[in-house]
């Protein structure tokens, strides 16, 4: 009621004041209709922006305004089979006026919306988008409602964007609140609501605040006290009159300037009050903690077998008889420079991605079958210098062929090769990235180049080490070799994660591209003509060309670990279903082309014991396979903290998920069903 007669008081006042403005035909707040794709697809969304502009000291409203104000309302006109979803809000601000909290927008935001196109519209057919959008705006002391009819013209097309509307709605998605996967709980204890908000210890949080999107579930002015306790927040504030007997919340947690995470919980046991939370202080010190694991989980990436020959040839280089200091130091900088910048440049990449909307983590260039394939055709390559059959500058140990490019381009290989095994070394680091500033989570990808690149960066800068490793002679020769063997098994898995992407075809497409690329390398290795080297370098390109255009993308998942543990596909619905009937379920996710979820599979996963304890236990199974790039176990995996796999989580009944480590042993497992 208090809400109702102030919203009704200040638009009473507010008629003077909004009248000459109202007259001249402009808004307090200028507001803009703006689609992403001015061409989008058949079947295809395209996001849709409402674009504010305030005036100076005017402000908007979020869609749970506070004590005061009211959300903005839209009447959709669109064509017949073109659908829209619910307007998506960025994080608002706090706004206390005469005791009242606020929940504004100060300055310039957009609402995002999607449309989705029926499949059958034709290309080049247009699409008239019509919106009336009725919104509130607010100074100090008066509010004028105000309403934009707005309009937009599209037509049915190949869904390009260009780079400016890009760069635009990432910006726009930047702003809004990521959601949580895992659920929160909350109680009434007398006359507070206590909430508890899953959230890795690792994620840093400051000045934070807990915005209702459930109204009246709190009072909005009431002090917020909000502590740490473990993996939770806990915020304990005064229950609002709609508190009793509520049956779910759902909330924003603001967990630093312009970054909050949107979850939903339900009634439960709340833990006990942890370590109040601090301020500015916290964040630096966690970006510290998820940049030193980065960089140790950088540093262990180099003993993987993808990677260890690489370094070893690199390190044993710098061996040579006549190095320099300075060439030493000059080859160490390039090759470091370019495992620094792959990780960046992926990294960059995969923040764009996740700002557009796409639900993807770290490694996902290895859910296309074409970068599987490339990276085949690299690692072949690599296994075949190391084997002799010919010498590809950088990883040979003759002299002739070194140089700071060749490096440059090798520790570029081995950066890119190394992504999928990060998993188990960078679980928390990588998981921060979720939440960090754009700056923080580059640094974090930078702080894994720098740990992959330290080993070869310190042997270039310190002779002392350089003196240890043995000198030159007919016995690295033949170290050369063997290391051909764990760079033929690379490409060898590298292989059948193509098949399982692709299907026989693929792999055998795959094979026969490695086999002629082998060829072509030998060729150009024994013949001295430069017309000829000119030659089978064009074939050679032609090749890998031509195969990454053939190869197909595959149109669905592929199958899955052949009955480990019984388990059933994933899906949010599915394990919802299972716990509503207080069956305990353990969850596993999973991707082919991640080793150490491999190795889980091969080993505790398919332990017998471990079987015969889950059947006993009436245990049941859900596998989330990521080979492909599940856009809902992204988000999932995204929810719970993780930008990658292996996840494996264990809900008994009635109760949260129990996060499993990475490194799984038969024993834990069989421990769940005891």
């Amino acid at each position: 009621m208090a809400r109702l007669l102030l919203l009704l008081a200040s638009l009473f006042f507010a008629v003077p004041a909004a009248a000459q403005p109202l007259a001249a035909g402009r808004n307090h707040i200028a507001a803009e209709l703006v689609a992403e794709s001015a061409t989008p697809a058949p079947g295809q969304t395209v996001t849709i922006a409402f674009s504010f502009t305030p005036e100076p000291g005017w402000h908007g409203y979020w869609l749970n305004p506070g004590d005061a104000g009211q959300p903005a309302r839209v009447q959709w006109q669109l064509p017949q089979g073109v659908e829209a979803s619910e307007l998506r809000y960025p994080v608002p601000e706090r706004l206390v006026i005469q005791g009242l909290m606020n929940h504004v927008f100060n300055g310039p935001h957009a609402f995002l919306a999607t449309l989705r196109l029926p499949e059958a519209i034709a290309p080049g057919t247009a699409i008239p988008v019509r919106a009336r959008i009725d919104y509130l705006a607010c100074t100090d002391q008066i509010c004028v409602p105000e309403r934009a009819d707005l309009s937009l013209n599209l037509t049915a097309g190949d869904g390009s964007v260009t780079a400016e509307q890009r760069a635009r709605f990432d910006a726009w998605r930047a702003a809004l609140p990521r959601p949580l996967g895992s659920e929160g709980r909350f109680e009434l204890r007398d006359g507070r609501l206590r909430v508890a908000v899953p959230l890795p210890a690792s994620v840093a949080v400051s000045d934070p605040h807990l915005f209702a999107a459930t109204p009246d579930a709190v009072v909005y002015a009431a002090d917020q006290a909000i502590s740490r306790n473990g993996d939770t927040l806990i915020v304990e504030t005064q229950a609002g009159s709609q508190a009793d007997g509520l049956d779910g919340f759902e909330g924003l947690i603001r967990i630093g300037a312009g970054q909050g995470l949107a979850f939903a919980a339900r009634p439960g046991p709340v833990p006990a009050a942890g370590e109040p939370i601090g301020t500015a202080a916290g964040e630096g010190v966690s970006l510290v903690v998820a940049l030193l694991g980065a960089i140790l989980g950088g540093l262990i990436l180099n003993v993987m077998p993808c990677v260890f020959p690489i370094l070893s040839l690199k390190a044993l280089s710098l061996a040579r008889a006549g190095e320099t200091p300075q060439r030493a130091r000059a080859e160490a900088l390039a090759y470091s420079a370019g495992v620094i910048v792959t990780c960046l440049a992926l990294g960059a990449l995969l923040l764009v991605l996740r700002a557009s909307g796409e639900a993807v983590g770290w490694a996902f260039q290895l859910q296309e079958p074409r970068v599987v394939l490339l990276l085949l055709l690299l690692t072949t390559a690599v296994a075949l210098n190391l084997a002799g059959l010919f010498r590809l500058p950088g990883l040979s140990l003759d002299r002739a062929d070194g140089g700071r490019t060749s490096a440059f381009a090798t520790g570029a290989l081995a950066a890119f090769v190394a992504t999928p095994c990060t998993g188990p070394f960078m679980a928390a680091a990588l998981g921060a990235t979720l939440v960090l500033p754009s700056a923080g989570a580059l640094a974090v990808f930078g702080g894994l180049g720098l740990g992959l690149a330290l080993p070869f960066l310190l042997l270039g800068f310190m002779p002392v080490l350089r003196r240890r490793i043995p000198r030159p002679g007919p016995w690295m020769v033949k170290l050369q070799r063997l290391l051909s063997i764990p760079m033929f098994l690379t490409a060898l898995g590298l292989a059948w994660v193509l098949g399982r992407q692709t299907g026989v075809d693929g792999m055998a497409l795959g094979l026969a591209a490695a086999l002629a690329l082998g060829l072509l390398l030998w060729w150009i290795g024994a013949r001295g003509e430069r017309g000829h080297r000119v030659a089978a370098a064009g074939a050679m390109v032609a090749v890998v060309v031509a195969s990454l255009l053939v190869v197909r993308t595959g149109d669905s998942a592929p199958p899955s670990s052949a009955g480990l543990l019984g388990a059933e596909p994933f899906s949010e619905a599915r394990l919802a279903s299972l716990r509503a009937e207080r069956q305990p379920v353990f969850v596993y996710f999973t991707a082919d082309w991640c080793l150490t979820c491999k190795v889980n599979e091969r080993g505790p996963l398919a332990s017998s014991a471990v079987t015969d304890a889950f059947r006993a236990g009436g245990v049941r199974v859900l596998e989330g396979d990521w080979t492909l790039g599940d856009a809902a176990i992204g988000r999932f995996l995204e929810r719970h903290g993780r930008s990658g796999v292996p996840l494996y989580l264990y809900y008994a009944p009635g109760q949260e998920a129990r996060e499993l480590p990475q490194i799984l042993t038969a024993s834990t497992l069989t421990a769940l069903a005891g």
